[in-house]
C-alpha cells in the first residue's frame, strides 16, 4: 500500500526510524533505502531512483531523522488520497504564499504556516518543542509549498513529475521545487492528522543559497504563488520583509552585493513598487551595515 523511500546517512537512525514505522504505520508497506553514507548522490537522484522501484500506489519520502508518532498514519495517507483525488502533495509543514524573493516554503511579515511538526534539535541547545500552527482549526489545509521532511504523493503523480536531479544535484530545494511542480496540475497540503517528531533543524548554508537562487531563476514566470487568497498589499509586505531576510542570509553567507542587484533587475520589483526601497535597503545593509 505505503512505499516508503529514504535516503540513509546513517545506518543507526535508519534502524530506528525502521523499527519506528513498523510499529505505527498499519497498513502494508515496503522501505526502499538508498545507501548514501558517502554523500555521492542528490536527493533527487535517490528519490527518483525509489521512484522507479516503489510497489505500491502511495509513495512517501522521509528523512531518516524522525520519529512518527501518530498510530496508523498509513491508514490515515490512503483516506486522504481516497478522498481528495485533486491533492497531489501532501507533508506535514508548509507555507500557502511562496514569494517571488528567493526564500524557503514560506513568506514572512504575514502568517501564511501551517504545521503540526514536534522540532528538537541536533545542532544547537534549544529545547525541544511542539510546533503546531493551525488557525483554521482543521484538519487539512491547501499551501504552496511543503517541507521536506515527509513528503507522500501517489504513484499516478510520481510517474508524472519526478525530481529535478539535472538541476539539483545536492540536498537543498528539492522539496520546494517538487511543490511548485506538483502544484501547477495538483493541489498541495499540510495534515494535521500525523504528528513527526523531527530531530534535527535545518540549517542554511552557501550551497542552499546557491540552489535557492537557482529554483527561483527556473521559477521566476511562475511565482508568487498565492493560495492563501492575501491581498496585494499583503503580498507586497511580504515580499519586502522576505527580500531584507535573504539580504541579511546573503551579507551572513558572504555574498557579494552583485547578487542582491541581480535579483533585484526583475520587472516584479518595480510593478510591485518596492525597487527603490529595497535597493537603498541592500546599499545600506551592505555598506553601513
Amino acid at each position: 500500500m505505503i512505499s516508503i523511500i529514504i535516503a540513509s546517512a546513517d545506518p543507526n537512525q535508519l534502524q530506528q526510524v525502521t523499527e519506528n514505522i513498523e510499529i505505527t504505520i498499519g497498513v502494508p508497506f515496503e522501505i526502499i533505502a538508498i545507501n548514501n553514507s558517502d554523500g555521492g548522490k542528490g536527493i533527487c537522484e535517490i528519490y527518483n531512483s525509489g521512484i522507479q522501484q516503489a510497489r505500491y500506489n502511495i509513495l512517501c519520502f522521509m528523512h531518516e531523522d524522525i520519529i512518527i508518532k501518530t498510530d496508523n498514519w498509513g491508514a490515515i495517507l490512503k483516506n486522504i488520497f481516497d478522498n481528495n483525488i485533486d491533492i497531489g502533495l501532501l507533508g506535514v509543514v508548509g507555507g500557502s504564499y511562496k514569494p517571488f524573493t528567493p526564500s524557503t516554503w514560506e513568506g514572512l511579515g504575514v502568517k501564511n504556516t501551517f504545521c503540526n511538526i514536534i522540532q528538537s534539535y541536533k545542532y544547537s541547545k534549544k529545547e525541544t518543542y511542539h510546533d503546531y500552527r493551525n488557525p483554521k482549526n482543521s484538519l487539512l489545509e491547501r499551501v504552496a509549498c511543503v517541507d521536506g521532511v515527509c513528503l507522500a504523493t501517489t504513484s499516478k503523480v510520481a510517474t508524472e513529475f519526478k525530481f529535478d536531479e539535472d538541476t539539483f544535484k545536492g540536498f537543498h530545494v528539492y522539496d520546494i521545487d517538487y511543490s511548485i511542480a506538483v502544484g501547477s496540475r495538483y493541489k498541495v497540503a499540510v495534515t494535521y492528522e500525523i504528528l513527526i517528531n523531527h530531530l534535527s533543524e535545518g540549517k542554511y548554508s552557501r550551497e542552499w543559497m546557491e540552489d535557492t537562487l537557482i529554483l527561483h531563476n527556473k521559477w521566476k514566470d511562475y511565482l508568487p504563488i498565492n493560495v492563501g487568497a492575501f491581498t496585494a498589499a499583503e503580498c507586497v509586505y511580504m515580499e519586502k520583509v522576505t527580500f531584507k531576510e535573504f539580504i541579511k542570509r546573503l551579507v551572513a553567507l558572504k555574498f557579494p552585493s552583485g547578487i542582491a542587484y541581480a535579483v533585484l533587475k526583475n520587472k516584479f520589483y518595480k510593478k510591485s513598487g518596492l525597487y527603490w526601497k529595497l535597493k537603498y535597503y541592500v546599499f545600506k545593509t551592505y555598506f553601513f551595515g
